[in-house]
C-alpha cells in the first residue's frame, strides 16, 4: 500500500502535474525522487489503483479540487482495476482522452505492449530493475513531456466539472 494517496513535488511552484498510478511504494517513492532532481517544476500525485485514478481523474469526492494532470504515468499490474482497464477508459472518455498516458511497468510482454498501444497509449516503458537507470528513465520520461513535446494549453482541454 502506497504510505500516502498523494505526493507533492516542488508543489510551491508547480508547473505541470503528473498523476502517478502506482501500487508499489518503493515505486512512488524512487519516482518522487527522481522528479525532485529534475529542474521542471511540476506536482507528483499518485493513487495506488485503477478506481482511486479514476476518481482523481474525473475529480470526484476527495479529488473534487485537484487540478487536471498534464501526464499519467500508469502501471498495468494494479488492484481493484487494472491498468489496462483504466486505459481503455480514460482514452474512451471525451473529457480525458487528451490525457497523455504513459505505461510504465514491470511487464516487458510483447502481448501487454500490443494491448496497451492498441488502447491508445502514448508510450510504453519497461520499468528497469536497476535503480540509477529506474531514476534516468523517470527523468527522461519529464523531460521529453514537458520540454520536447507540445501540449494542448490547459485552457484548451475538456475537463468534467467536479461532482
Amino acid at each position: 500500500m502506497v504510505a500516502e494517496n498523494t505526493e507533492a513535488v516542488q508543489a510551491s511552484e508547480a508547473r505541470v502535474e503528473v498523476l502517478l498510478v502506482e501500487d508499489n511504494a518503493a515505486d512512488v517513492r524512487l519516482t518522487v525522487e527522481a522528479f525532485k532532481e529534475t529542474s521542471i517544476p511540476s506536482c507528483l500525485r499518485a493513487v495506488e489503483d485503477g478506481v482511486e485514478a479514476l476518481a482523481y481523474l474525473r475529480r470526484q469526492g476527495k479529488y473534487s479540487d485537484v487540478a487536471r494532470p498534464d501526464l499519467v504515468l500508469l502501471d498495468l499490474n494494479l488492484p481493484r482495476m487494472d491498468g489496462a482497464e483504466l486505459l481503455a477508459i480514460i482514452k474512451r472518455d471525451p473529457y480525458l482522452k487528451q490525457i497523455p498516458v504513459v505505461v510504465f511497468t514491470t511487464s516487458s510482454s510483447l502481448r501487454d505492449i500490443s494491448k496497451s498501444y492498441a488502447l491508445h497509449a502514448n508510450c510504453y516503458i519497461t520499468k528497469p530493475v536497476d535503480l540509477d537507470r529506474f531514476l534516468d528513465i523517470v527523468r527522461s520520461i519529464e523531460a521529453f513531456w514537458f520540454t520536447v513535446v507540445d501540449l494542448p494549453p490547459a485552457s484548451d482541454r475538456f475537463f468534467p466539472p467536479s461532482s
